[in-house]
């Protein structure tokens, strides 16, 4: 494969906007795209009465690439037909949705790559930012890979890994690694066009499976520990959100310190012996003291400090806009 006018054509498929800029840097490559597929646009406002574009949709709008397809199902003969039209060299997955049967897989000269926000075979699956925030992981990154019939089992690429550092959220680790993705798959594709691209085999015996996340997942057990329950919160941050219960009702968590991290010179710092032996006699969940940043919470083996939180019907706050309304001993279940 040759490089200017001799490109690749590829046909991208892909749905939110981790994807954009695997897309964007494909058209800024001079790449020739001859097609973008993605989920079809969603119901969206009170009524679901209106229609919403996924972000790749817009984003291929804002390239002006004419062939948009939207198909519910990829197993049509209606869709097969309509990329094999295309001649497409090679198919790009990034974050589309859905697992392409073989039909999909053979229609590309070179194969189909696909765009993993994880160090495979860790983390196959939906979800990987949000369960390597959960699990406390240390690592995460990219891997590209040929994709084969199953889900994330295909041959390794290239990987590059980040640090996750301790307070990220998944939002935040989601937008660093959206930028590592496209890095990642345009050196792909050009090891690939000059003939540098090896393939490994995953092992499959370090294979982790995760799941879709779901709103049941964010609810806050008081008995773990404060570095469970921390990377809980800042792993279902944005979505689902963790939560918990104040006096019956339902308050999100947005933002959690564990007590060994807290500034130097603040009171918190200051009583950390304090609360630690506090934490020995009380109920787990139960708010042992209220400062001015933040909420100091009882868990499975010390405390653990809230410092933004949301009741239900109301916005988001940071504690010292509202705690002076809340009251210390009582428990959050």
């Amino acid at each position: 494969m040759g490089q200017g006018k001799d490109k690749m054509r590829i046909i991208f498929m892909g749905t939110p906007d981790f994807a954009v800029p695997c897309l964007d840097a494909l058209v800024q490559k001079g790449y020739d795209v001859a097609a973008v597929v993605t989920q079809p646009d969603k119901p969206f406002g009170r009524n679901q009465s209106r229609l919403k574009a996924s972000a790749v949709k817009e984003a291929s709008v804002r390239h002006g690439i004419k062939t948009i397809l939207q198909p519910t199902r990829v197993k049509t003969p209606e869709f097969i037909g309509a990329i094999s039209e295309l001649e497409p060299d090679l198919i790009v997955t990034v974050a589309y949705g859905k697992i392409l049967p073989k039909s999909v897989l053979d229609v590309p000269k070179y194969g189909c790559i696909n765009v993993h926000a994880s160090l495979l075979p860790r983390y196959r699956g939906a979800a990987p930012i949000q369960w390597a925030l959960i699990n406390g992981d240390d690592i995460t990154g990219i891997t590209t890979m040929f994709m084969d019939e199953g889900m994330d089992t295909g041959d390794i690429l290239l990987q590059k890994e980040i640090a996750i550092d301790g307070d990220i959220n998944s939002q935040e680790l989601f937008e660093r690694l959206r930028e590592l993705g496209a890095v990642t798959l345009i050196e792909t594709l050009e090891a690939m066009e000059s003939g540098r691209l090896e393939r490994r085999p995953q092992d499959n015996s370090k294979a982790v499976y995760v799941p879709m996340m779901t709103k049941e997942m964010g609810l806050i057990d008081w008995s773990k520990s404060a570095l469970e329950i921390h990377n809980l919160v800042r792993g279902t941050n944005p979505w689902p959100g963790a939560y918990t219960f104040y006096k019956g009702t339902r308050m999100r968590v947005w933002k959690t310190t564990l007590l060994d991290c807290c500034p130097p010179g603040s009171r918190e710092k200051a009583m950390e012996n304090d609360l630690k032996q506090m934490a020995v006699s009380h109920r787990h969940g139960e708010i042992l003291k209220i400062f001015k940043q933040s909420l100091v919470v009882a868990t499975g083996d010390g405390c653990l400090l809230i410092n933004e939180l949301q009741l239900d019907n109301c916005k988001r706050l940071n504690v010292c806009d509202c705690g002076h309304n809340m009251d210390e001993g009582e428990r959050l279940e």
